[in-house]
Formats: C-alpha cells, sequence, structure tokens
C-alpha cells in the first residue's frame, strides 16, 4: 500500500482493479480527494486542462499514456501503477518486474517512471525483432558482432 505525500489520508493503489480501462477516471478522482486537492490544482499541476481532467475523471476521455504519467506525478504514484489501471500494461504478461519498479521504496517516482519506461522500449523492440525475424525466418544482423 502506497501512502499519498502530504495527505495524511492512505489510498490503496496497488489494489486490483475490477474493470481497469473503465475505472482509471474513478481511480485518479480517488487519488485526487485522497490527496485532498481540487481537480483544478492537479490540472495544473500536470499540465492539463480542467475541462479535459474532469472529462478523464468521469469517463468520458480516455487519457494518453503521456498524460498518464504526468498525472501519475503530479499524484505522486508510480507510472506502472497508472498504466496499470489504464490497462496499458498487461500485469500478467510482467508483474515481477512492474511490481519490483512500484514497490522499491529506495526509487525516486522520476526513477520508477524511467526504468517503466525503458523496460516497456526494450519490451516493444524485442517483440518487433521477433515479428521481423518471422517474417524473415533469420536473425537480423548484429552491427557489434
Amino acid at each position: 500500500m502506497q501512502e499519498l505525500a502530504g495527505a495524511g489520508s492512505v489510498v490503496d493503489v496497488t489494489e486490483e482493479p475490477k474493470d481497469p480501462p473503465r475505472d482509471i477516471g474513478g481511480f485518479i478522482r480517488d487519488l485526487r480527494r485522497g490527496a485532498r486537492i481540487s481537480l483544478r490544482q492537479l490540472a495544473e499541476q500536470a499540465g492539463v486542462s480542467n475541462p479535459y481532467l474532469s472529462q478523464i475523471e468521469r469517463g468520458l476521455r480516455k487519457p494518453s499514456a503521456e498524460v498518464l504519467a504526468q498525472l501519475a506525478s503530479a499524484l505522486r504514484v508510480s507510472t506502472p501503477v497508472m498504466y496499470l489501471r489504464a490497462g496499458l500494461l498487461d500485469a500478467k504478461d510482467n508483474p515481477g518486474v512492474l511490481a519490483a519498479i512500484a514497490a522499491d521504496a529506495d526509487l525516486t517516482l522520476a526513477q520508477k517512471q524511467s526504468l517503466t519506461q525503458i523496460y516497456e522500449t526494450f519490451r516493444r523492440e524485442n517483440a518487433r525483432t521477433k515479428e521481423d525475424q518471422d517474417v524473415h525466418g533469420h536473425e537480423p544482423e548484429d552491427e557489434d558482432r
């Protein structure tokens, strides 16, 4: 369980959502309320407009990965947690790595976000390489050999 900094109340950000993609707006709203900040304050801290954030919280708009990262930073939760809640990451595919990053108290929020982004970049790159191998029937040449 992670406690929001300066909030005084605890919001369980590790609890498994029932329906992650449709739950993200309510999750963001719960985190914001738990942190005792207004919609306008969160919008300003995350660099998004007040009406846009309101639409996200009400489930009318689906935020991009970039906006989710900005909201995670403003709400002081890890980006992987936000991505999992939004359905951008599948916890079943790589629960160990993402959970370890999210749970590591020795890492700063920025470090957690960087590690998650690097990890996901490598996974996407490897998936593309595997697709190329399947299409061409051989491994691509490695310039470092």
